[in-house]
């Protein structure tokens, strides 16, 4: 068997990235070796490309990255027991403690020591990855390898969405990118009307009204804030769901969701900002949520479960279907707005993904 692999590595404290050649991982006792069949590119890949601010506190180069993938297993360590060689695969690649508060009570999604791979340690955009059992989703039959590439991404949405009830009610998804975007196909599916999207990017407009917005508008406008207020008649939506991080975004959100309605906040502010905490949360009884990943596993179940339905489709997402010595040109796609999710292929591509691709580009155009 092959003593070294393919792998995209962050080599040095500075903007960019290499695929290069490095040793293969061997699985130790109680991990296996998965055989990336497919893996994605996620916002925190383009942070980690980039050397920005984030990415210079948190990564300790060389380090391969990337976290969204799925494959099958090719070895088990010792001591692995309920997986086979073989099995279709995919990974929660937060690697909590165990020990802290958090990890005790049943909330380890927050665990206060969580490493991350691909981010804390070595990732998937590699032709091997090396992932603890504990942590390996075997994929069920009927999930697509293309879905089951991006389970991590939409655990994100699944538990943003189903953090309150969304049943008939209605929703302002703020922020369309590829989170945003799954959340919008998750409302469908749970029964949520009408579903409003603000974003301020034209093709990601376009992506919105594609995964079943009822209603898109752009970002910094007044008259969508009327248009939504007018539409819900004057009370706002039932639930803001908000993925930009953007202040203008955040507080978009909170005016536009009704007294006593429910705000769930998984974008990230690049800096502290200021809100009117009393007017737009207290007084008018909302429910504020952070939302923090996945929760173990009780979304993963949960997305296995709307995945089976039939009922989610995320078709429109897939933009770009790449071999991963291309892994720059996606890269700089996803950092112009111009895609959604990109899937890369550490072992080539097969034909079907690459007539995949043609397919995507041909709607494009």
């Amino acid at each position: 068997m092959q003593k070294s692999m393919r792998a995209l590595v962050k080599a040095t404290a500075a903007p960019g990235a290499e695929l290069r050649e490095v040793p293969r991982p061997e699985p130790a006792a109680g991990e296996v070796l998965v055989r990336v069949k497919t893996a994605s590119i996620c916002g925190t890949d383009l942070h980690i490309y980039g050397w920005d601010r984030w990415a210079q506190s948190r990564i300790h180069p060389p380090l391969v990255f990337g976290h969204e993938f799925c494959g099958n297993i090719e070895r088990l360590g010792p001591s692995v027991t309920g997986l086979s060689e073989g099995d279709f695969v995919s990974a929660e690649m937060h690697i909590a403690c165990g020990h802290c508060f958090q990890c005790r009570t049943g909330e380890a999604h927050i665990c206060s020591d969580v490493r991350i791979l691909g981010v804390d340690g070595p990732g998937c955009f590699a032709e091997y990855v090396v992932i603890p059992a504990g942590n390996i989703w075997r994929i069920a039959e009927g999930i697509s390898p293309d879905y089951a590439a991006i389970l991590d991404p939409l655990g994100n949405a699944v538990h943003t969405v189903l953090a309150g009830a969304v049943a008939g009610r209605s929703v302002a998804v703020v922020g369309c990118g590829p989170i945003g975007l799954m959340a919008i196909a998750i409302c469908c599916a749970a029964g949520a009307s009408p579903i409003f999207a603000i974003e301020p990017h034209p093709e990601r407009r376009r992506l919105a009204q594609a995964m079943g917005a009822d209603a898109v508008f752009a970002a910094g406008e007044q008259e969508a804030e009327a248009a939504i207020l007018a539409r819900t008649p004057g009370r706002g939506v039932d639930v803001g769901l908000e993925f930009s991080g953007h202040p203008q975004g955040v507080r978009s959100t909170l005016r536009l969701t009704r007294r006593g309605g429910r705000v769930s906040l998984l974008g990230i502010p690049g800096r502290p900002l200021e809100i009117d905490l009393a007017r737009d949360v207290i007084f008018k009884g909302l429910t504020l949520q952070g939302i923090n990943g996945r929760r173990m596993f009780e979304t993963w179940y949960e997305m296995e479960r709307l995945l089976l339905s039939g009922q989610l489709h995320l078709e429109p997402l897939f933009t770009d279907r790449l071999p991963m010595e291309q892994f720059e040109h996606g890269l700089d796609r996803l950092r112009q707005g111009l895609a959604a999710k990109i899937l890369l292929y550490p072992h080539g591509m097969e034909p079907a993904a690459s007539a995949s691709r043609t397919q995507a580009h041909a709607l494009r155009d």
